[in-house]
């Protein structure tokens, strides 16, 4: 899929709406999406991919079917769902067990909001990168109609209210808390952290999964804490 093209957009949604009923084929395609954005800046092959957060695995598998030698560290068991990849790491994002520069490209995808720190977070992303390599960070923005997750778009009604509403409606616990395993983060705050950095540079900043203007909506205050839905930096680190 072209990126930007309309199709693609559509074809993304769609399978969003049917993540909950088959996540293989959604989380399938957003890898096979995500693989193709980073071979925007090279070849996947021969490099060295570590995948942060990366839940089932998709994302590595999709990596390593490119010819990259990519591992995964996850630090939620639950998340794994018994289909870990081989030399699967169960490991904390804030301390991983990698050496300062061992990853050609570090990948995060939807992982910056279910921290409470993102700053050491991303941190922790840079060091174990090499220079001149790329991080690839995507998260879901507070104020982005899916912002509260499976409680969404309640959540701008507040998040406790539309947590137990979600509850009520279907009979099940939700799976996100605020200030738990969820957190508020927003655009303008990410951008201009990232910005600060002396140690990376920011190559783009797009609206994930926009099919028009993808860099444009990013930049435009406020707008963009609702029109932009998945924020997408890839940055290089600095020599």
């Amino acid at each position: 899929m072209k990126d930007p093209s309309l199709r693609r957009s559509v074809t993304l949604f769609r399978a969003f709406l049917n993540e909950q009923s088959d996540p293989d084929a959604c989380y399938s395609l957003l890898a096979r999406d995500a693989a193709d954005q980073l071979e925007r800046y090279g070849p996947l092959a021969d490099r060295t991919v570590v995948d942060i957060g990366g839940g089932s695995g998709h994302f590595t598998e999709e990596f390593r079917r490119r010819g990259a030698h990519s591992f995964l560290f996850e630090p939620d068991v639950r998340e794994l769902r018994d289909r870990a990849p081989e030399g699967t790491v169960v490991a904390d994002g804030y301390l991983l067990p990698l050496a300062d520069g061992a990853a050609d490209i570090c990948f995060s995808s939807n992982v910056l909001e279910h921290v409470e720190d993102p700053r050491t977070f991303v941190s922790e992303l840079v060091r174990v990168t090499a220079p001149g390599g790329l991080i690839y960070v995507a998260f879901t923005n507070w104020y982005s109609p899916w912002g509260g997750h499976e409680w969404a778009p309640w959540h701008y009604l507040g998040a406790e209210r539309a947590r137990r509403r979600y509850e009520r409606r279907t009979g099940r616990r939700a799976k996100h808390t605020l200030g738990e395993n969820l957190f508020r983060i927003h655009i303008g705050t990410t951008l201009r952290h990232v910005r600060s950095r002396t140690d990376v540079e920011l190559v783009t900043a797009r609206a994930r999964y926009w099919p028009f203007l993808p860099a444009v909506v990013p930049k435009i205050p406020v707008l963009r804490e609702f029109a932009t839905w998945n924020l997408l930096l890839i940055l290089r680190r600095c020599p």
